[in-house]
């Protein structure tokens, strides 16, 4: 199964941009779709974006569409979320997430990431 490991997180001012990054390994990275999901305290874990491990087609939730920006390397085994126009409702853990197709639903994903702390000052 794959094994994901997130960086990239921190602190940033609202307008500011971050590159996070998910690192795969134990598994055939190329096959598997890709997402980002976050979890903001008191709230349920929501969907950010995805990717498709084929045709790199790329799915958004509306709240980040037109700033978020996810990509993969999978030479590198390597999937990434470029954050930019942060603002502070931004703020919550992300976890990418490795699943057989691009979807919003938690449960379509097998393997999880420990997350990474994305916190955004106004």
């Amino acid at each position: 199964q794959e094994q994901l490991v997130e960086s990239g997180g921190g602190l940033v001012q609202a307008g500011g941009s971050l590159r996070l990054s998910c690192a795969a390994s134990g598994g055939t990275f190329s096959s598997y779709a890709m997402a980002w999901f976050r979890q903001a305290p008191g709230k349920e874990r929501e969907f950010v974006a995805a990717i498709s491990w084929s045709r790199g087609n790329t799915y958004y939730a509306d709240s980040v569409k037109g700033r978020f920006t996810i990509s993969r390397d999978n030479a590198k085994n390597t999937a990434y979320l470029q954050m930019n126009s942060l603002k502070p409702e931004d703020t919550a853990v992300y976890y990418c997430a490795a699943g057989r197709y691009p979807a919003t639903r938690i449960s379509s994903y097998a393997a999880w990431g420990q997350g990474t702390q994305v916190t955004v000052s106004s």
